[in-house]
């Protein structure tokens, strides 16, 4: 791979931060200019050194560019190809960061940008937005999918898998088709489910709000993903409804296999149901990210009484440990009071919990 090297940025949010930070990390000597529409978010990264250039407008200077990776909405990507095919220079590649990839891929085959683009998407998140969100290790150890076209060159695509694995990600080449279909299973569709749960209970909510009330625990973890941003969840559902539709359809037939398991009053169904999901989960690797944010978190046994969070976290401080967040569950079937403490790292999840034994405290891990 040629150095120094000229990246372009459209977009600068979370994602496309985290990844010019990366950049910089890892290829100091590299020119990194960014377009974005926002004034703020571009005067932010000429403050923080994570750009070079600040671009008002998608001009001349992105034909200088090694890569350019398209980091706006899903939908607003596509509408930067047609100018950018009148700016770039051969063997410059256009990337992107889309959660989706279809769409992405009609509009480059539809401006014969084929020989000139390889889809890309950091399987790496965080609950918070922008670039002051944006850090150099979020896309470490995460999978970060890279969909090429059959017409770029194996000299491209293996130039740029070298890239993504230089910055610590994990590159895994796929088909674009099968991208949309792999995602519409584990990410799209799960945040559908989960903001369907939140609305079922608001619904279904006693006058006095009790389900509300008590929705913490298993409840609120895996329904966390509800929070997220409504446009965003609705242009990445309509740029792959398709496959979605499909596993939808075939997770409605198992919700009604299991309504007929409950009616029956079949408990050998409902066994198998949970045993086969147990057993298939607990094969997944707890070593790479996925596109669902990972919950470093852990909880304890803590007598209820005044001075006990307090004297938990100076435990903790004192080992230069860092917390995200803090604070005591009511709805676990634990004895005594139990916290709840959250970390923004697995490292810092491992470390606690073995400082926490070491001053015998009981430390559940999940």
């Amino acid at each position: 791979m040629k150095q120094p090297l000229t990246i372009g940025f459209i977009g600068l949010g979370l994602i496309g931060g985290s990844i010019a930070k990366a950049i910089r990390y890892y290829y100091p000597d590299t020119t990194i200019l960014a377009h974005t529409r926002s004034h703020i978010t571009l005067d932010y990264a000429i403050k923080e050194q994570i750009i070079d250039i600040a671009c008002e407008q998608v001009d001349e200077r992105f034909s200088d560019c090694d890569y350019i990776f398209l980091c706006a909405p899903v939908e607003a990507n596509a509408s930067y190809l047609q100018t950018l095919k009148t700016l770039i220079r051969p063997g410059c590649i256009i990337t992107d960061a889309g959660s989706t990839k279809t769409d992405i891929h009609t509009h480059v085959a539809e401006l014969g940008l084929e020989s000139q683009f390889i889809g890309g998407h950091p399987m790496a998140g965080s609950e918070k937005t922008g670039i002051n969100n944006a850090k150099r290790h979020l896309l470490e150890n995460a999978y970060y999918i890279i969909t090429p076209t059959s017409q770029v060159s194996q000299e491209s695509v293996e130039a740029y898998v070298e890239l993504v694995r230089s910055l610590k990600a994990l590159p895994l080449v796929l088909d674009y088709h099968e991208h949309d279909f792999v995602t519409g299973a584990i990410s799209h569709l799960p945040h559908l489910i989960a903001a369907a749960l939140v609305n079922l209970v608001h619904n279904e909510d006693t006058p006095s709000e009790t389900m509300r009330m008590v929705a913490a625990g298993g409840f609120k973890d895996i329904t966390r993903i509800a929070s997220s941003s409504p446009e965003m969840w609705e242009q990445i559902c309509m740029t792959n409804s398709e496959n979605i539709l499909k596993v939808l359809d075939d997770y409605i037939r198992n919700l009604e296999d299991i309504r007929v398991a409950l009616a029956q009053k079949n408990g050998s169904a409902i066994n198998t149901l949970f045993r086969e999901s147990r057993d298939y989960r607990n094969s997944f690797s707890d070593l790479s990210a996925g596109p669902i944010k990972k919950n470093h978190r852990l909880y304890c046994d803590l007598v209820d009484e005044a001075g006990g969070i307090a004297i938990l976290s100076t435990i903790l401080a004192s080992r230069g440990i860092t917390l995200k967040n803090i604070g005591i569950v009511h709805n676990r079937e634990f004895e005594d009071a139990v916290l709840l403490v959250e970390f923004y790292d697995a490292e810092s999840k491992i470390r606690a919990a073995e400082e926490l034994r070491r001053y015998r405290y009981t430390v559940y891990e999940v």
